[in-house]
């Protein structure tokens, strides 16, 4: 009985970071909508407790104030308008270390009392190093905006995304793994579902390029982009896949087709031995598509935008769900 609440306890904390990781990403997903990101131009491992002052404000002001994006893009913004997009980044950053508190605690706890597996303690670990990674990463992306241009580096937003999305993947294999066992291992659909994730994962990170060079914004037609299947001027060079806004546009496209033809492959790999995450990744490929479209036909609100980035967060997910479906193993929660 002790051993069945200790593998609920170790349940419940790795969903619970799972799940505050996955309201950091759509969190991470508004804050860039609104171009809140460079609104704090100063990091702390520790963090600051909220401005509560009229004299406190007004530091934070003039700090944003001496920003190239202030310079440059919102020179037009009151005291008022700046507590907007601050907020924004303020939450996003203190969400980051409450995931950092929500998993390291419980983590640290269990690994003194004895109760994780030998797998679990290694997994463990690994998932710490990736969470504090991620905090120095995205101090990194930030300072890249903070220069001489108002924007952050896409690349460095497509790891600081990738690594979320890593962390967050790896805590939901952990937990999968103190999960009975369902049926036994079939290495050819686990091939199929790995398969589809590399195609989601890279198509995940043709998006945060696409937010970072607001390419989203380019083109509101589809299936055409204003009347064509390749811009005009895209497709020049190889630098181009990841350099021009026109044809990162057309790659997350064309990435976009791929990934539902994977799904509609992988659902009929799977439907027979798994068949909950065969169809929920079908329905989510499907949904995730019609968002992705409405999104671009709707020149990229937030709403539908942080939708979107919410889609493929549970995309991601549900493929991670896929694989190890298909490589069952006796659950390593206990001891």
């Amino acid at each position: 009985m002790e051993r069945s609440r200790g593998s609920r306890a170790i349940g419940a904390w790795l969903i619970a970071t799972f799940a505050l990781i996955g309201v950091l990403v759509v969190v991470g997903g508004a804050t860039r909508l609104t171009g809140s990101g460079l609104s704090m131009v100063d990091w702390s491992p520790l963090g600051a407790a909220p401005p509560g002052s009229a004299a406190e404000w007004g530091t934070l002001y003039d700090e944003y104030r001496a920003s190239p994006q202030f310079q440059q893009v919102n020179h037009w913004m009151t005291l008022d308008d700046f507590k907007g997009i601050f907020w924004w980044e303020y939450v996003h950053r203190q969400l980051g270390r409450l995931v950092g508190l929500v998993y390291g605690l419980p983590f640290l706890w269990f690994l003194f009392r004895g109760r994780l597996s030998r797998e679990l303690v290694w997994r463990g670990w690994i998932g710490l190093g990736l969470g504090g990674l991620q905090g120095l990463v995205g101090w990194w992306m930030v300072k890249s905006g903070l220069v001489s241009r108002p924007e952050v580096s896409h690349y460095r937003l497509a790891v600081h995304l990738s690594l979320a999305l890593l962390a967050a993947m790896w805590i939901l294999w952990m937990w999968l793994g103190t999960r009975p066992a369902g049926r036994p291992r079939d290495p050819v659909s686990a091939r199929v579902s790995w398969i589809f994730t590399g195609v989601v994962s890279l198509q995940i990170v043709w998006g945060a390029f696409m937010a970072g060079k607001k390419a989203g914004w380019r083109y509101d037609t589809w299936p055409d982009m204003d009347g064509a299947f390749i811009p005009e001027g895209a497709l020049g060079s190889l630098t181009d896949l990841v350099e021009d806004g026109d044809t990162i546009h057309w790659v997350h496209r064309t990435l976009g087709w791929l990934v539902l033809v994977s799904a509609v492959w992988l659902w009929t790999r799977l439907r027979h031995p798994v068949r909950g995450p065969a169809n929920a990744v079908l329905w989510l490929t499907l949904l995730q598509f019609g968002l992705g479209v409405a999104t671009v036909m709707a020149s990229i609100p937030v709403t539908l935008g942080v939708a979107h980035q919410l889609g493929a967060f549970c995309l991601l997910s549900v493929a991670i769900w896929g694989a190890h479906s298909c490589s069952s193993r006796p659950p390593s929660s206990a001891p």
